[in-house]
């Protein structure tokens, strides 16, 4: 895995809806490794699979406190609190651009280890933010979708001039 392996703005592929996991097996395992090694090498809080042009609902991000980074697969968000916070957010897909995003400040999530056992996690502020980035990049949603029409305009054009 390198990062040249990681999927540029504007790749389609980064706006396609991804394809729950059925099979936990050893591909299954492959995925979640390279998409571990993807995180550390970026150095990126989280990445989807669909950042390696792979449509699976696989993700995997950097929890808070310095653990281990965590395979969350058919990640699904139950619920988000009615309170929002702001976030500078970004993408390996997009280097070089960032821009402001309101979310919901804490979330719980369902998912599924690499060994299928289901499972969830509740998370608030930074991390809960990582988390619903890389599900909407799961669900077809890329992270500029979140902006203004107006920003998001001005952002790609910023990210062209930085590209060429």
């Amino acid at each position: 895995m390198t990062l040249t392996s990681l999927l540029t703005y504007p790749d389609p592929r980064l706006r396609a809806v991804a394809q729950p996991v059925i099979a936990f097996d050893d591909e299954l395992a492959g995925l979640a490794d390279d998409l571990v090694a993807a995180v550390e090498a970026a150095p990126a809080v989280g990445l989807a699979a669909s950042h390696l042009g792979i449509l699976r609902r696989v993700i995997a991000a950097r929890p808070p406190g310095g653990m281990a980074i965590r395979v969350y697969v058919n990640p699904l968000i139950e619920w988000v609190s009615a309170e929002t916070m702001v976030n500078e957010e970004g993408s390996v897909s997009m280097p070089g651009v960032s821009a402001e995003i309101e979310r919901p400040r804490a979330v719980r999530v369902a998912y599924s280890s690499l060994d299928g056992i289901a499972s969830t996690e509740e998370a608030e502020g930074f991390h809960a933010a990582v988390l619903q980035h890389e599900i909407d990049q799961l669900d077809g949603v890329f992270w500029i979708d979140r902006l203004s029409r107006l920003k998001r305009e001005r952002l790609i054009k910023r990210y062209q001039k930085l590209s060429s």
